[in-house]
């Protein structure tokens, strides 16, 4: 299967499982479980279940999983669906966590801190380099590190998906450090 295809199939994948699963008439159980063979019929685009499991495996950011049989197919984390419970487990964070973000959002982070905005949880990443990388996607990355363990020990719910990426509710100013040029950090507030 081409790269090209792969992308467009995964960015579909993304838009229903997390996002419109109403755009191809898809129902997702409360647990965001769809059926397989309801994607391999309803979609435009052609694919079959083997370039699936391809995308599935190959899949950089690891976002999709399949149930134990292969019938189902969800994304990990970052719908926008409200209803959707991933049955998520609170897990001790790492004493630091990372978020890959841009300059124009900072004044508002410097505010409110991050917010979840319109998904679930605000995604942290576990590396300053998977941080870049999320970041990279809207312009110049800023990275910020997060006090993780510090929050869990003042009463915050950390989660972390099956792809790797640590789950929380909001994270306040107090606990947030901007990393300049990706080498020290300093206080978020103090800038």
């Amino acid at each position: 299967m081409k790269e090209k295809d792969k992308k467009q199939i995964s960015k579909f994948l993304s838009l229903i499982l997390r996002h419109q699963p109403e755009k191809i008439g898809l129902q997702l159980d409360k647990n965001g479980w769809a059926w397989v063979i309801d994607i391999l019929e309803k979609s435009k685009l052609k694919f079959t279940l083997k370039e699936l499991e391809e995308i599935v495996m190959t899949n950089d950011k690891k976002r999709f999983s399949f149930n134990d049989d292969k019938t189902k197919i969800r994304a990990n984390q970052g719908h926008s669906l409200k209803t959707i419970n991933l049955e998520l487990k609170t897990q001790v964070p790492p004493k630091v966590l990372f978020h890959g973000t841009i300059e124009k959002f900072i004044p508002s982070i410097k505010l409110e801190g991050l917010q979840k905005m319109n998904r679930q949880h605000v995604h942290l990443s576990p590396d300053q380099e998977t941080a870049i990388k999320v970041g990279s996607r809207r312009g110049k990355p800023i990275i910020l590190s997060i006090n993780a363990l510090q929050m869990h020990n003042e009463g915050y719910a950390f989660y972390h998906s099956e792809n790797g990426v640590w789950l929380t509710d909001n994270v306040p100013v107090d606990f947030i450090n901007l990393i300049p040029n990706n080498l020290t950090s300093e206080k978020l507030l103090d800038e």
